[in-house]
């Protein structure tokens, strides 16, 4: 089955073979030193120019049955030795326009994919439905498909493109379990291997949204129902969806009575406008914007072999700084288990462009690692890192941020510089919520998603999950709202005047639907994890990292204090 080599970018190296249907038994093997599609790879000696991408047909040979694959399949996801049977078809059979670009380029380390297995024949209620671009598909048992990690299973099948545009509300019927089934909204990370087939219910094929649809639909993404039926057409009964709502929810008019008495809603609505235009204007301002992209520049993508992903930052020389929770599993004592490779990933800004990212490797003993209340990790990277393509030319690492640290403003604006779900780097500026408004902020937050949440999320549950807020965690760290949630753990978090004061670590969740959701999220203070690293590299008796600190602390009155408190109460 399609695998791949756990080996970071930058020592990217295996082979698999290549036989062509018009030259019979003849196998040619190709060496692959370089993260590419499976096509760029075949191309280097596949030059028929008589047969476009587009009509290209490339089957993979299993132990247990045949399947194709995508051209543009990660070279990283095959196994060492796989063969491939190529061949051309006079008609399109993949629509390879249809790939996002990023996609495309970008070829990731082979854990960062899932990749699973679609039977050419439909399920329940989708035997007869042409569900493929090309009946010439349909020789092949199983169709292989990939998506990265946090993709939905949508979003996979359509990034393939030889599954037909219009799937509709699919879901996938487990081959081994007919009566277990995956919606296509459901991400991947758990399909890696699997086995499934496509079915298309009856009545989801419909262009028509049923008023059990629209109220579902609701309150699995969060989307109020007015904005659904607005978009459904006209055939949906809207006063009986209505009339459903009012007898499931007849409190509703005294709830929202209570919380906003009086003209308080609109005063309300105004006083949120105005903080947010305070935002809005201070993080516009050109200088300071210029500023933050060039201390983003220090900003890396930190990607773990067992599938996690998250951010980190360049304290000074080689060393970085991350979340603890992202290799809590993968550490023993002060080293990385055997086998766990992580690396860490600059630049990577542009979706479009392949050549401007370098990836650096992490030394396997960690300089600190604490899993407690601080959840902070300390990484030396190899000095050397390379860029895609250019295995002779190394670059450095990016200027570190500790001369930056600052105190933890008690209210104002705030900015976090970091790669959500493992994206590319992305800058979310917000407003630091105090501790007394946090209950508040909560049901700010909940509010506006959709009533059919709120109220289905009960009172007792959202205080029993952010309990927490109450304890001594609550008087250590800084909340505020932020879409960076999954995999930006670990990003820097910026004051107004572009001090960086907090370490990015998580959110005050709930759960919801078999969903975990995050109400408002939290920042580690850097001058007490700065403290901490202090200690700790004083007590190692490494004199020549803790002259280094010193160093970089000069002309920074913060860290220079916490230098001296250190020294005084170790000697």
């Amino acid at each position: 089955m399609a695998d791949g080599h756990n080996t970071p970018a930058d020592r990217h190296s295996h082979h698999f073979n290549v036989s062509f249907n018009d030259n019979g038994t003849e196998e040619y093997t190709i060496h692959c030193e370089q993260p590419r599609t499976v096509l760029e790879a075949i191309r280097t000696i596949y030059t028929k120019k008589e047969c476009t991408d587009e009509n290209i047909v490339i089957q993979l040979c299993r132990t247990e049955t045949e399947c194709a694959i995508a051209t543009h399949f990660p070279c990283s996801c095959l196994k060492d030795g796989a063969l491939l049977i190529i061949s051309c078809k006079p008609e399109k059979v993949e629509e390879v326009l249809n790939q996002p670009s990023e996609k495309v380029k970008i070829v990731h380390p082979r854990n960062e994919y899932s990749v699973f297995y679609i039977e050419s024949q439909g399920g329940k209620d989708t035997k007869t439905k042409e569900i493929l671009r090309n009946k010439a598909m349909k020789q092949f048992k199983y169709l292989c498909v990939y998506g990265e990690k946090g993709m939905t299973v949508g979003e996979c099948l359509k990034q393939d493109g030889r599954f037909i545009d219009d799937l509709g509300d699919f879901e996938l019927s487990d081959s081994k379990n007919h009566d277990r089934f995956t919606e296509h909204t459901q991400k991947v990370d758990n399909l890696h291997e699997k086995e499934f087939k496509i079915c298309i219910p009856r009545n989801k094929n419909s262009q028509s949204m049923s008023d059990t649809k629209v109220s579902e639909v609701a309150e699995q993404r969060g989307t109020s129902v007015k904005t659904l039926l607005d978009k459904s057409d006209s055939s949906v009964n809207t006063e009986k969806i209505f009339e459903r709502l009012r007898q499931q929810f007849p409190d509703l008019k005294k709830l929202m009575e209570s919380r906003f008495p009086g003209v308080s809603y609109e005063k309300e609505l105004n006083l949120r406008r105005e903080n947010f235009g305070k935002i809005q204007k201070s993080f516009s301002e050109v200088h300071r914007v210029k500023k933050l992209l060039e201390l983003g520049k220090s900003v890396c993508k930190v990607v773990v072999e067992n599938g996690r992903m998250g951010t980190g930052f360049v304290l000074f020389d080689n060393l970085i700084l991350t979340n603890a929770h992202l290799i809590k599993d993968c550490v023993e004592g002060e080293n990385l288990l055997e086998g766990i490779n992580v690396s860490a990933v600059f630049n990577y800004d542009d979706p479009e462009s392949d050549m401007n990212y370098s990836c650096f490797t992490v030394k396997k003993t960690l300089i600190d690692f604490s899993d407690g209340e601080l959840d902070y990790a300390v990484l030396e990277l190899n000095p050397a890192g390379r860029k895609p393509n250019q295995s002779k030319r190394t670059v450095k690492v990016p200027p570190g941020l500790l001369k930056n640290f600052g105190p933890v403003p008690q209210n104002g604006e705030a900015c976090i510089i970091g790669h959500p779900a493992g994206e590319v780097k992305q800058i979310d500026p917000t407003c630091i919520i105090e501790k007394e408004d946090r209950i508040k902020a909560i049901n700010d937050h909940l509010e506006p998603n959709s009533l059919l949440t709120l109220l289905s999320i009960s009172q007792e549950t959202i205080n029993q999950d952010i309990r927490c807020l109450k304890g001594n965690k609550a008087d250590r760290v800084v909340t505020y709202n932020t879409f960076m949630y999954h995999g930006s753990s670990g990003s820097p978090v910026f004051d107004a005047h572009c001090r960086v004061f907090g370490l990015h670590t998580a959110g005050f969740t709930y759960e919801f639907k078999k969903h975990t959701g995050s109400v408002i999220e939290f920042v580690q203070p850097l001058l007490t994890i700065f403290k901490r690293l202090m200690i700790k590299i004083k007590k190692s008796g490494n004199e020549k990292l803790l002259k280094r600190v010193k160093e970089e602390a000069e002309g920074n009155e913060h860290l220079e204090e916490d230098v001296k408190v250190v020294l005084v109460k170790s000697e």
